[in-house]
């Protein structure tokens, strides 16, 4: 166990997830005993918490119980006896009857009597039941053999399609018939086997359709009496080399495995079908509307005749009543669905189930991954039982709920061997300089720590502080650094709250970025916000400031969104978690234009363009930065959608007048700029394009002008 525990250090969750998800498939496929059995098990959970399902009124169920063998004696009774029975079932109109029970030795002239009950009612079909092994032959001569086959003949498929012939150890082999007598036997219209054979457990959970016997291929009791009461629709068995492809009966399909069996989909426990007591049939004390035109399956239930089997509801469960599940399931296509499409539905639950708990379990910490585990668990439960009750799908339950929980334990001792000691030595190392967002990326994936980047869609954040060198002079160091402290400590908050990563503070300037290390779709907004908040608690920061006789502080912030380069640079010895390249650039240069402009917040069109719909911003100018030939327009972040009432006004007069501005048309522009401060007094842009337009005014640009301002500097 110790090897086994220190492999798994040399190893990565993501392997780990693989390798078990691999091995679940295999034992899935393999179909291992014990995994089978507990898979079973939670099969008969299943149906027994859905609760009953009310039977069609097709079927009823006249029961050699304790109550008949205390009147008419113990079993078994003379034929006479299921005579009055058979007489008195034809008086009551039933449709098909229908005998779990074989009468296979002569009794003399109580033989003759039944034979003629049977006969005149016209609507008997007699079980019998097959000899499934050679060592049960040694007594039986082959004529014999023969003659048993001829009475059952009515039983067999009347259409066969073969393909080609399935492998011998596919179907369910019989060598000989075990029927009623002959005498009996002539007088019914129909007959089926009733062959019970239960799963490894002794449970009965599927019933064979066909058996084959020679070369004929024979259907049971419950489809006989289905055939009877339908008035003998066309039933056709198609077989190929994998076994029964498909069992039709007039338009429906009957779903089977490769052997023939049906899955039983049980509506509830014993007696969920009605039952009539064999003795009150013959004495005539059952309402005649509650037989009429029914199936009437007889058969035994009292304990001491031991016709009682294991089902999912009951150790003792009548077996007649198991043909009435069989009758009505076919009758009502209520049929549960498990075959080749729902193997491949497991395999996928085993293989996404696996791969969500070995994506989640390693980015999350110990309670939080025992949560979002449970949650899946929970969550597949939920599904699972919601598939089998609302829609009749058996989806394996086992295997997928041993791949999380296994998946679970063994990553969690992969961590608690390799991950919690590096964990901690990375959070002691980096907290008090990166931020926790960093930080968890970092724990959760340590290969960030090496050198390197990608390139990401993000937005960054410049901000700056107006006459930072004024203010360092009117202060002492120690308050310099207080204020300079209180004030990075505000602007921080803001940034953390929207989970910016805060790259590095330069001086006075801080730069955030939005979208790294953990991938945020929004991150334009997030920065936008971020930017109009600072500004915000700027306003907060003033006004106490102010009263405790501190000198003023204003800033610039710059934002813009594009593809950077984001990852850890430096040397081997050294790095920062950081991002590079000319839309970092231009971040920068637009934090710079508000002292150009007068303004607080200039955004990018990029990041314009993907806040529009939410934020409010005005257009002010298109600029050729430094170090850039193409022009790059740029906004004033004003604040949000729902304050723009506040600054509809002057946004339409000011953009109006750019556009004059920019036809070259300066005396309407200069007009409409003047109206602009009308409306918002003191307005920076305006008064700087008043101050423009009139140079321009006296010194035309000439036609080629483009209206583009360039910066001659950072």
């Amino acid at each position: 166990m110790r090897k086994i525990l220190k492999g798994l250090t040399t190893v990565s969750p993501a392997k780990i997830t693989v390798l078990i998800v691999f091995l679940t498939l295999i034992a899935f496929f393999v179909d291992t005993p014990f995994l089978r059995f507990i898979e079973l098990k939670s099969l008969d959970l299943r149906m027994v918490y859905r609760g009953t399902i009310k039977p069609g009124p097709e079927v009823a169920i006249v029961a050699i119980d304790e109550k008949s063998l205390s009147e008419l004696g113990r079993w078994p009774w003379s034929r006479k006896h299921i005579a009055l029975l058979v007489d008195s079932l034809k008086s009551y109109g039933v449709k098909a009857v229908g005998f779990d029970i074989v009468f296979s030795e002569p009794e003399g002239e109580a033989d003759r009597v039944l034979s003629q009950s049977i006969e005149r009612a016209d609507n008997v079909t007699l079980g019998y039941f097959f000899h499934t092994s050679k060592r049960d032959m040694g007594h039986l001569k082959e004529k014999d053999i023969n003659t048993a086959l001829d009475l059952i003949g009515n039983s067999q498929y009347p259409i066969v399609q073969v393909k080609s012939p399935p492998a011998e150890d596919i179907l369910f082999q019989a060598y000989a018939a075990v029927p009623s007598i002959e005498l009996i036997a002539q007088g019914a219209v129909n007959s089926g086997f009733f062959n019970a054979f239960p799963d490894s457990d002794g449970v009965i959970r599927k019933s064979p359709l066909v058996i084959k016997c020679k070369d004929n291929f024979y259907f049971p009791l419950s489809v006989a009496l289905i055939l009877q009461y339908l008035d003998h629709p066309p039933i056709r068995l198609k077989l190929s080399e994998i076994g029964v492809e498909e069992i039709i009966l007039e338009d429906t399909r009957i779903p089977t495995d490769e052997a023939g069996r049906l899955l039983i989909n049980y509506l509830g426990p014993a007696r969920t079908f009605p039952h009539y007591s064999a003795v009150d049939v013959i004495n005539k004390k059952i309402q005649p509307e509650l037989l009429k035109d029914r199936i009437v399956i007889v058969g035994a239930t009292a304990t001491g005749i031991y016709d009682l089997r294991v089902t999912p509801y009951s150790n003792i469960y009548p077996g007649v009543e198991i043909h009435a599940n069989i009758i009505d399931n076919i009758l009502h296509k209520n049929f549960l669905e498990h075959s080749s499409w729902t193997t491949f539905l497991d395999a996928l639950a085993i293989i996404v189930f696996g791969f969500l708990v070995g994506i989640i379990v390693p980015r999350t910490k110990a309670i939080p991954g025992l949560i979002a585990t449970l949650a899946l668990l929970l969550s597949f439960l939920a599904f699972n039982f919601i598939a089998f009750a609302k829609f009749k799908i058996w989806l394996n339950l086992t295997y997928p709920l041993l791949a999380m929980a296994t998946l679970f334990l063994f990553i969690n001792i992969y961590r608690y061997m390799t991950e919690e000691k590096e964990k901690k030595k990375i959070k002691n190392a980096f907290q008090y300089y990166l931020t926790p967002t960093v930080i968890n990326e970092i724990l959760t994936d340590p290969s960030k720590l090496k050198l390197g980047g990608e390139k990401k869609d993000l937005s960054v954040m410049f901000s700056d502080i107006r006459g930072f060198t004024t203010i360092s002079e009117q202060l002492s160091p120690e308050e310099l650094v207080s204020l300079l402290n209180e004030y990075l400590t505000a602007m921080t908050k803001k940034v953390f709250k929207y989970d910016g990563l805060l790259d590095k503070y330069i001086g006075d300037a801080i730069m955030a970025v939005f979208g790294a290390p953990i991938d945020q779709p929004d991150h334009a907004l997030r920065a936008c916000r971020t930017a109009l908040e600072m500004m915000e608690e700027l306003q907060n920061l003033q006004k106490k400031w102010d009263a405790e006789g501190k000198p003023k502080i204003d800033i610039g912030i710059g934002i813009n969104s594009g593809d950077m380069v984001v990852g850890n640079m430096g040397s081997d010895m050294r790095f920062d978690y950081t991002v590079m390249g000319d839309n970092v650039n231009l971040a920068s240069r637009l934090e710079g234009l508000n002292k150009e402009y007068g303004t607080h917040i200039i955004i990018s069109e990029s990041t314009y363009e993907r806040i529009k719909d939410v934020l409010l911003a005005r257009e002010i100018d298109a600029v050729r930065v430094k170090g850039k030939k193409q022009p790059v327009k740029i906004y004033e972040l004003l604040g949000e959608k729902k304050d723009a009432p506040l600054h509809e006004a002057y946004i339409k007069t000011f953009e109006d007048a750019l556009n004059l501005y920019r036809a070259q048309k300066f005396d309407e522009a200069i007009a409409l700029f003047q109206k602009t401060l009308d409306i918002r007094p003191g307005d920076p842009p305006s008064t700087m394009y008043l101050k423009r337009a009139a140079e321009l005014k006296e010194n035309p640009p000439g036609p080629d002008w483009d209206g583009v301002f360039t910066m001659t500097r950072k």
